[in-house]
């Protein structure tokens, strides 16, 4: 409920209202009836509007002795945030005055409810005075203890749903787990069960203990844990005197951080979006604070209606005044496929650091499965931008498959080529000499593709990357960043950035573009909502698909992508280590795109350096962990 005028202040505004108008009949020709009666009722209706109930009284003939209850408590009860009284015209008769009064009452949260009272004053001994009734308030008063109150029916948020229709997000129990300073034997115990049981800080623990503020019987909250490990949590802290325990409702997802970037989190309003959203909403209110949650706050909420009701004192309702009408919530259906993403979410409980995975369904893009670690405000799958190393090898391929060259054609790998003035190395200066293009892109020989795109036709390069998306902006209801190839200056940048690295740059999601649009033919536009219609694919040349396809599987059979090799099925794919800079020391990201069946993906491990060492092994267990979870999910 807002912040309420504080009452003596108030009172004080109306009383100068009243003592004004007072001052003006005392001092003005008392020939003026209807003038008279206008100046007390205006001031009295300005002393309701600024909620000044003691000035209102004292302008009142006979106010009884629960007149600023009354009003109080229909002010309270209604919520109201403002109201506006609109004095219309006066009629004399026989020593009283009346006029209609326009009501006008803002109500937090719903708007307004407008309604026509009346107003009567008396003059008494040359003074004029409101003849106050509960019909004064409203008409509809009728009896001695009747009250108007608003009756809110509420609406549950609507579900974000997967593909299939089941509800990713429901309402549940979370439970919190904190400290009531009064039951606190021996603090360091606290710190100790909390240190041993769980991963808060116990520095946080022992910090909050020693606090100078703490009031006795406060619940102080230090974790809020799931339905799932809260019994266990229970058993081994509810023995430590001051360890207590508490429960809230909250919206839940399938497991504890399932999807987090993309559903997002509701949470309590803030300032900002209060002033965003705007009415109906208020400061009490539960919102959607990122995610789809945020995207789609006013769907999935829908809006409350609202009743402004007469009651008796057994509450009983006697007359409906005012229907606010709300709006039913409606669901969100993704894409999202619950087996792929806790596959995905499986894959990357293995990673410390920073990752992303992304997996597609290749035939249209759509997107089952995505998620991004730490799961902090940054997305690191969809919104991240990375120089792509070798992974971009596949666009540089198709450029030169598309030129005539074929994977059996010979090529030269040295350890060192100098392209255009820029020196170009093999990892770890490797050579081969004279290979198959296969072998080539199977062993990721950064000089080969280095001296085949200086080769290629001006244009030709770039012309690719655009046939795999690059330079298309993306439309998701989230943040995202595509793919970025600009044209090469020279000849030394068009050799880097056969390679993955120049000005080359992709995220995660666009990266797991290029490996579905190898394994469908046509590169297609991701997408997350069900309803949004894929756009037309842009065909790839049939020839050079069946070409990649097969160099992407000697990668996993027979070159730097063996590590990626599931328990069961077949994948193909391709490594990346992208350099982030020229120093030694500089960070360089694993890398590993492929697709098995219809599934295309891409894993990223910021900073994780080999991407045959560390993203490919992971790709493997990401098709492990999907396949498990789809058996789970079938087995009856």
């Amino acid at each position: 409920m807002r912040e309420r005028l504080a009452l003596v202040i108030a009172s004080v505004i109306a009383l100068a209202v009243v003592g004004g108008a007072l001052l003006l009949l005392t001092g003005r020709d008392q020939g003026d009836p209807a003038a008279e009666a206008r100046e007390i009722m205006a001031a009295y209706l300005r002393a309701w509007e600024n909620e000044a109930w003691d000035a209102m009284a004292g302008l009142a003939a006979t106010p009884p002795a629960d007149f600023v209850s009354r009003h109080r408590e229909m002010w309270e009860d209604l919520d109201i945030v403002e109201g506006r009284f609109d004095l219309g015209t006066i009629a004399l008769n026989r020593g009283e005055a009346s006029a209609p009064v326009g009501a006008t009452l803002t109500m937090e949260g719903l708007g307004e409810y407008s309604y026509t009272t009346e107003i009567t004053a008396q003059r008494d001994e040359g003074e004029w005075r409101i003849l106050w009734s509960p019909q004064t308030i409203h008409p509809a008063l009728e009896r001695e203890r009747w009250r108007i109150v608003r009756r809110d029916v509420l609406v549950d948020r609507a579900p974000i749903l997967a593909r299939d229709g089941t509800p990713l997000t429901v309402a549940g129990t979370l439970h919190l787990i904190g400290i009531e300073p009064q039951r606190v034997e021996e603090p360091e115990d606290v710190v100790a069960a909390f240190d041993e049981h769980t991963d808060v800080d116990p520095a946080e623990v022992r910090q909050l203990l020693n606090r100078d503020d703490l009031v006795p019987d406060w619940f102080y909250p230090v974790l809020t844990v799931r339905p799932g490990p809260y019994a266990e949590l229970r058993e081994l802290l509810f023995p430590v005197p001051g360890i207590v325990f508490r429960e809230t409702e909250a919206r839940l997802t399938q497991q504890e951080g399932f999807a987090a970037h993309i559903l997002g989190r509701t949470g309590p309003i803030t300032a900002e979006l209060l002033e965003e959203l705007g009415p109906p909403y208020t400061e009490r209110d539960e919102v959607g604070l990122s995610g789809l949650e945020r995207v789609f706050e006013t769907q999935l909420a829908g809006r409350s209606s609202a009743e402004v009701v007469v009651i008796d004192s057994f509450e009983e309702v006697r007359r409906i005044l005012f229907e606010f009408e709300g709006a039913d919530p409606e669901p969100i259906r993704t894409t999202l496929d619950i087996a792929v993403q806790q596959g995905v979410e499986a894959a990357l409980s293995e990673v410390d650091g920073a990752a992303a995975i992304v997996v597609l369904d290749a035939p249209t893009g759509a997107i089952l499965g995505a998620a991004s670690r730490p799961t902090d405000d940054f997305n690191r799958a969809f919104s991240g931008l990375y120089p792509p190393g070798s992974t971009f090898k596949i666009v540089t391929a198709a450029a030169v498959l598309a030129s005539g060259l074929r994977p059996t054609d010979s090529v030269n790998c040295p350890a060192e080529e100098i392209v255009g003035g820029l020196q170009v190395h093999n990892d770890d200066d490797f050579e081969l000499g004279n290979v198959t293009l296969l072998r080539a892109f199977a062993a990721s020989c950064n000089t080969s593709f280095a001296r085949l795109a200086a080769e290629l036709e001006d244009g030709a390069l770039q012309d690719a990357a655009e046939d795999f998306g690059f330079g298309v902006q993306y439309e998701l209801p989230l943040p995202v960043a595509g793919g970025r190839f600009p044209a090469p200056e020279d000849l030394a940048e068009r050799a880097a950035a056969a390679f993955g690295q120049a000005r080359v740059q992709a995220s995660p999601l666009h990266m797991a573009t290029v490996a579905a649009a190898v394994a469908s033919g046509a590169w297609n536009p991701p997408f997350l909502l069900q309803d949004e219609p894929p756009e037309r694919p842009r065909a790839l040349d049939d020839d050079v698909v069946d070409d990649l396809s097969r160099m992407m599987r000697e990668v996993v059979t027979a070159g730097t992508g063996q590590a990626a090799l599931p328990g069961e099925g077949t994948v193909q794919g391709k490594t990346g280590s992208a350099q982030t800079g020229s120093a030694p020391d500089d960070p360089v990201h694993a890398w590993f795109v492929g697709y098995a069946g219809d599934l295309g993906f891409a894993v990223l491990v910021e900073g994780g350096g080999s991407g045959g060492e560390v993203a490919a092994p992971l790709a493997a267990s990401l098709l492990d962990a999907i396949d498990e979870a789809r058996d789970e999910l079938t087995t009856p």
